[in-house]
């Protein structure tokens, strides 16, 4: 009976994904950058009934975020916790998927090809160029979403861009998402969705190993955060 209401929460979510998409696409032209994305997530969440409780707060001079990765549903627990201007870095392919791919078009994110050997060229030069427009890059260093439990290895990108600009970049640990909205196992669920904003720093080469200290350390808020959410 549970896995029923599970399936049965999981098509009702979908349903209202796709409509804050449409939601998002009919009033870009009307609204000023970038509140059609924050209308269409907030709407996203208030009928999912999945509200977001936010810890700590973004940092009004980040140039990057970078956070774990489970869920469909992170990108709008994001652009729903924060009124900044938020340019993502997604996989050029999801650009070309109809009726998703123009909703990521029509607020200019970034495209990265990961099967080409100049992506991270491309990456760097697009992430500078959203930096330079007032606009925060987030990125997901996982790469892809991640089993809910281990945060993945994260990829190089994201130090590369921010060493060579000397970003200011700030974690955010997103708590457990996938067990709201998980598209894979075709479940979901209502329910807060946790959302940990963590002290911002300024990326330095000099460091080398900031990237994988800072898997470790958001790990670590993660366990502990998940460890009280199954308390409950």
């Amino acid at each position: 009976m549970k896995t029923i209401f599970a399936r049965i929460n999981w098509a009702y979510d979908l349903i209202i994904i796709f409509i804050g998409l449409a939601l998002k696409i009919v009033v870009w032209p009307i609204v000023p950058k970038p509140y059609g994305s924050k209308i269409a997530s907030c709407f996203i969440h208030l009928f999912m009934f999945n509200p977001i409780k936010k810890i700590g707060k973004i940092d009004p001079e980040a140039e990057m975020l970078i956070a774990n990765h489970q869920s469909d549903i992170d990108i709008s627990c994001l652009e729903c916790s924060t009124t900044r201007d938020l340019a993502w870095v997604a996989k050029k392919e999801l650009f070309s998927v109809p009726f998703f791919g123009l909703a990521i078009r029509i607020s200019d994110d970034i495209p990265v090809d990961r099967g080409s050997k100049s992506a991270l060229v491309s990456l760097v030069k697009e992430s500078k160029k959203r930096i330079d427009q007032g606009r925060c890059v987030v990125m997901f260093p996982e790469g892809t979403r991640s089993n809910g439990k281990e945060m993945r290895t994260f990829k190089p990108g994201a130090k590369m861009v921010a060493d060579k600009y000397r970003l200011r970049v700030q974690p955010v640990v997103l708590i457990n998402t996938a067990r709201y909205f998980d598209l894979k196992n075709r479940s979901a669920q209502t329910g807060a969705v946790t959302v940990v904003y963590l002290d911002s720093f300024i990326a330095s080469k000099e460091n080398p190993d900031w990237l994988t200290d800072l898997r470790t350390t958001m790990q670590e808020v993660y366990n502990d955060y998940l460890a009280k959410l199954d308390n409950r």
